[in-house]
């Protein structure tokens, strides 16, 4: 058995090390380049790439940001033990993107922020910016690790490089870029990186799946095994992957983060026109599409070639993520420079993500904790240097929470659970600030507490039931009857008593959190709201409305005279720094674009009297 590892191992040659050196070299140049021989970095230009950039780099990094080693990884690795039915989640995609584009973008672009919590202190509170905040440090920062530690894995499969210089390797190389050139250095990097990406997995699913016999061998082994399943309607909200958790729960945990995420609003606001950002977002639908049909095709194409000797079984890999590393290097071990190439693309993924969290983190700490509460008054200049002290401790961060990372198991479910249990509140305080006027900061506040508590008790309880064996995945079946010169041992279980039976809750499916915890923020809300008091919505400001609630305000009760106590205030403040000649100290109307939306709802107002 080992023996067959080190002979893998081997086929690992200094060329592949070479071209996985070169991408690594690449993306520190571009950091080098932005950080030292580029436009001189303020805040803005760090933080939102002097709001400078163009379609495709951004569309690129929207790809990049968050389906990186996780997707290259864990999706082969989900379809090769659970089946083809993943792949529905792609459907959801195509409900985001259109709802992030029309339904929530809007709001970040009118309010023009830098910090996506600094809508929640002009809906609700500081109080709700700061806890919205703090949830999305904690979110990205374990995401992160576990986007770091599993190219490591990969790393080790492949090469015999130890998982820790792995991790050193990645967060050192992306903490040198990120801190050094900022935004543009990210977008620039993505962009390279999404392209590494997409050919090497490309290139390793076609070679395989010609070496198998072609698509309709692949199709056909995996019919055998059952893994070709293509849909299920089963309505039980515990089964794991169905029509309905995949598509309805997969939209509610791609909104979270292509509509309220940080990462990706700083994207959406660093292009030069909300036309660019849209065009963005639609391409980014495209690449999704393909890229989650390819690596699912991909684990098809792992158990083809594996249908008969299961390397988790038999031993060579000791988990379902090291699948596709293995896979790999048993395609193209044999072609000088390949193996280089998707250990490259896995790489570039993870450093993809990194550097967007480490950008974005460091965009919320100083607009969210620095600027708007310990130190208000604070230059650009220092301001600059602070985010690059942010981003570098949230890169170290990042390195010492991989040892947590190791222990979560199963990195796609890991990554989508951690997004769900603490993603799925975020987008519950985003929506009921952006949908229902009505909802005031004491429910949003103690909508978002108990949502949180629920869905750590959901998502501890389930952890710990599984770890008692009280809840079991049940992977599809596979066979080690093909494995020849191995010895397979077997492993034996001692009888051990029947364990209770799990909670109900503990075996809600992970797909399903995002949408408990918006929906759980939502209700206790609304309920909370009815018995502290309504908002007056005539007090707030319209932009930090969905257009959706603009478009039907008509036939929503409880909406009369919407936002114009807000509107005819602003109109008299901008009248009065008008006559004393000293200009706008707003900053809610500090720009052009602020100035087209204040004259926009202004005309609606009048408008609505005709």
């Amino acid at each position: 058995m080992s023996s067959n590892v080190d002979i893998l191992v081997d086929r690992f040659t200094w060329i592949d090390y070479l071209v996985f050196c070169l991408m690594l070299a690449v993306s520190a140049v571009i950091g080098i380049f932005y950080g030292c021989f580029g436009k001189k970095q303020d805040t803005k230009e760090f933080l939102m790439a002097g709001k400078s950039m163009t379609t495709f780099p951004v569309a690129m990094s929207l790809i990049a940001s968050f389906m990186s080693a996780i997707t290259l990884l864990g999706t082969p690795s989900e379809v090769y033990q659970f089946g083809f039915i993943y792949w529905l989640i792609g459907f959801s995609y195509i409900l985001v993107m259109p709802a992030a584009a029309h339904l929530y973008f809007p709001v970040f672009y009118k309010l023009q922020v830098t910090s996506a919590y600094e809508y929640l202190e002009r809906r609700f509170h500081r109080a709700v910016r700061w806890l919205g905040s703090c949830l999305c440090i904690i979110q990205m920062s374990l995401y992160m690790a576990i986007v770091v530690y599993a190219p490591a894995l990969a790393l080790a499969q492949v090469t015999g490089l130890d998982v820790y210089i792995s991790v050193s390797l990645i967060c050192f190389v992306c903490i040198f870029y990120t801190t050094l050139g900022g935004m543009k250095a990210v977008l620039w990097t993505d962009a390279l990186q999404t392209l590494i990406m997409y050919a090497s997995m490309m290139f390793v699913i076609i070679k395989g799946a010609v070496d198998v016999g072609g698509f309709d061998a692949v199709w056909e082994k995996n019919a055998e095994s059952g893994r070709a399943q293509l849909i299920d309607f089963d309505p039980d909200p515990t089964t794991r992957h169905t029509f309905w958790t995949l598509i309805i729960g997969g939209y509610f945990t791609w909104i979270t983060i292509y509509g309220v995420n940080q990462a990706q609003v700083q994207r959406y606001l660093s292009v030069q026109t909300k036309q660019m950002a849209i065009n963005a977002l639609w391409i980014n639908l495209v690449g999704l599409l393909v890229l989650m049909i390819t690596c699912s095709f991909g684990g098809m194409v792992v158990y083809a070639k594996y249908f008969d000797c299961d390397p988790i079984r038999a031993g060579i890999v000791t988990k379902g993520d090291q699948l596709f590393p293995l896979f790999v290097m048993d395609t193209l071990g044999q072609w000088r420079g390949l193996p280089g190439l998707f250990v490259s693309g896995i790489f570039a993924g993870a450093l993809s993500t990194v550097s967007s969290g480490m950008n974005s983190l460091a965009a919320i700490v100083l607009e969210d904790f620095v600027k708007g509460g310990c130190y208000p008054g604070i230059s650009d200049n220092v301001a600059t240097w602070v985010s690059r002290g942010l981003s570098l401790f949230f890169g170290l961060l990042t390195f010492g929470l991989v040892f947590v990372a190791e222990q979560l198991g199963n990195v796609l479910s890991a990554a989508l659970s951690i997004f769900g249990m603490v993603g799925g509140p975020l987008l519950g305080v985003f929506t009921l600030g952006m949908f229902f006027p009505w909802a005031n900061a004491y429910g949003a506040f103690i909508g978002e507490v108990i949502s949180l508590i629920f869905m750590f008790w959901i998502g501890i309880g389930h952890q710990v039931a599984r770890s008692n064996g009280q809840i079991r995945l049940e992977a599809m079946p596979t066979s080690i009857d093909g494995c020849v010169n191995m010895t397979i041992i077997e492993p034996t279980f001692l009888p051990t008593p029947e364990p209770e039976e799990a909670l109900g809750l503990y075996r809600l499916s992970y797909m399903w959190y995002s949408a408990t915890g918006c929906f759980t923020v939502i209700i206790v809300g609304l309920l909370v709201t009815l018995v502290t008091g309504k908002q007056d919505v005539r007090a707030i400001d319209p932009r930090c409305l969905s257009p959706a609630v603009l478009w039907f305000k008509k036939w929503l009760p409880g909406l009369d005279g919407l936002g114009e106590d807000y509107i005819n205030e602003e109109e008299g403040l901008k009248e009065n720094q008008s006559s004393s000649s000293l200009g706008s100290t707003n900053p809610a109307f500090n720009s052009d674009m602020m100035e087209k939306t204040f004259n926009e709802f202004v005309q609606e107002k009048e408008c609505s009297k005709l």
